[in-house]
């Protein structure tokens, strides 16, 4: 029945996108819905980044007949709307505005898709009472009063992650999350990341890392040269001589308790 159809986070259809004089992103077609868990795994330089950038609209496609891209089912978006619907934790640290800003702040920008409280942004009782939720979600009261730029890049991590959980429909884009965190911090993401999806959360993963992949996600994107290349299941695709083909190089792949391991 219609009604039991799950909502379409993003639809691509036929996508290029430039960067420069250079195509990077070749005939992407991508069709991802609302609390899907999925993973978009390839080696550097492989689009991506990019491919985020497109789907938050800081890319454009290029212009032709055939070519279609729907965010929650919406052709058009103002940019500044569309970003208050959409949690994106990117690989790098936090600018210098939210370094100065504490944690319990930090994460209430999510609301306004900001770098920090300007004294022009009315903050209501509601959304106040959403970030503690939204910070015991993420266990991250501890340090809540804490300035962004005093914390370890594990702490910062979480709080990126708070921000964009308040300021996104359900969905999460997290680009190289792993990226400048220690083995600990490393580990304490993915049970985040674990408790977040158990918990609906929808997450999309760009990761070079297979270790970054919880047993919650099931279905892989592999990207080449600007193209998807395969679009399957995890058992599917989670292979060493799928990985092999991947990244050019010989690996061997290794499953504890859901976990893949490559080396």
């Amino acid at each position: 029945m219609q009604g039991n159809l799950v909502e379409p986070f993003l639809h691509l259809a036929h996508v290029n996108v430039a960067r420069g004089e250079n195509v990077v992103l070749h005939d992407i077609n991508l069709s991802v819905n609302a609390g899907e868990h999925i993973a978009i795994l390839g080696p550097n330089g492989c689009g991506k980044s990019t491919l985020i950038k497109t789907i938050t609209c800081e890319c454009y496609p290029l212009v032709q007949p055939e070519t279609k891209v729907r965010i929650f089912g919406r052709e058009r978006w103002d940019l500044t709307e569309l970003k208050k619907r959409l949690g994106v934790v990117s690989a790098e640290l936090p600018g210098k505005q939210t370094l100065q800003t504490t944690g319990r702040d930090a994460v209430i920008t999510g609301f306004f898709s900001s770098s920090t409280l300007w004294p022009n942004l009315v903050v209501t009782e509601a959304m106040r009472a959403y970030a503690e939720e939204v910070l015991e979600q993420i266990d991250a009261l501890g340090f809540a009063e804490k300035m962004v730029g005093e914390m370890s890049a594990g702490q910062q991590r979480r709080i990126m992650i708070g921000r964009a959980l308040v300021g996104s429909a359900g969905m999460l884009l997290l680009d190289e999350p792993s990226n400048a965190l220690d083995l600990a911090a490393q580990t304490e993401l993915r049970g985040l990341l674990r408790r977040l999806a158990q918990q609906g959360t929808g997450i999309m993963l760009i990761t070079h890392h297979i270790a970054d992949i919880p047993p919650e996600i099931d279905r892989i994107l592999m990207m080449r040269e600007g193209r998807i290349v395969a679009d399957g299941s995890k058992g599917e695709l989670l292979t060493a001589v799928r990985l092999s083909e991947l990244f050019k190089t010989e690996v061997q792949l290794s499953e504890r308790d859901g976990f893949y391991h490559a080396w």
